[in-house]
């Protein structure tokens, strides 16, 4: 109970100030993606949240409009040929993802947590991953974020080299990922998040560390 009050609290704060702080930031970027790409700057789509329902997440636009139904479909490689202009800058450095933080203000989602997913994706998790996952409120950074920063790159490799790309997900990238998700659960405090926070600012900037199997023991081992 404790827990749950230090994590919302600290949400509220967090993306508060964060968002006041980021004010000469986004600022710029709003009207950059109005200069460029489509024209459009906020990126809305329905992902499955707290106990399996639906919410609307907030991101800055990366991609063309219809970027779902051109080839590709809902999975992003590197030098994606539908990203936009700035929408690479924005994805490398994960700035496109900071419209979240109205997501955590509002209470849709936490600093820390899995992942939310479109419902195509949530149904292709395992059946005991969907039942516990989002047991946890979805959070704008996670054990699973963490592990899987490469993860554009490692579907271009698939790509690259005729692989099937939903069967790398169903198979292998979504139950790892439950099972990340599982084991934060098991192990949740507010020291764990506080660690989570600052292991994805480390990796942002140091792409090819693995410093996480330093913090966190017991992790589940990723083997692809």
């Amino acid at each position: 109970m404790m827990y749950n009050i230090l994590k919302r609290t600290f949400d509220i704060l967090t993306s508060g100030i964060a968002i006041i702080i980021l004010s000469p930031l986004l600022i710029p970027v709003i009207i950059g993606l109005k200069l460029t790409g489509e024209g459009y700057v906020l990126y809305k789509q329905e992902r499955i949240g707290y106990k399996n329902k639906q919410f609307l997440i907030w991101k800055f636009a990366t991609m063309l409009k219809d970027s779902a139904n051109m080839a590709g479909g809902i999975m992003t490689t590197e030098k994606d040929p539908r990203i936009t202009p700035m929408g690479g800058f924005l994805r490398k450095s994960k700035i496109n993802e900071l419209p979240q933080l109205f997501n955590i203000l509002f209470g849709h989602m936490s600093v820390v947590g899995p992942r939310p997913v479109m419902k195509v994706s949530f149904e292709a998790y395992p059946e005991k991953i969907q039942k516990v996952i989002y047991n946890a409120k979805p959070g704008l950074t996670g054990i699973g974020s963490i592990i899987f920063r490469d993860e554009e790159k490692l579907i271009t490799d698939v790509k690259n080299n005729g692989g099937d790309l939903w069967e790398l997900y169903k198979g292998e990238i979504y139950p790892f990922k439950g099972e990340l998700e599982i084991w934060y659960q098991k192990n949740k405090s507010f020291i764990l998040d506080l660690k989570v926070i600052f292991v994805t600012a480390w990796v942002i900037f140091n792409p090819s560390s693995k410093i996480y199997d330093k913090f966190f023991k017991g992790l589940p081992k990723r083997q692809f």
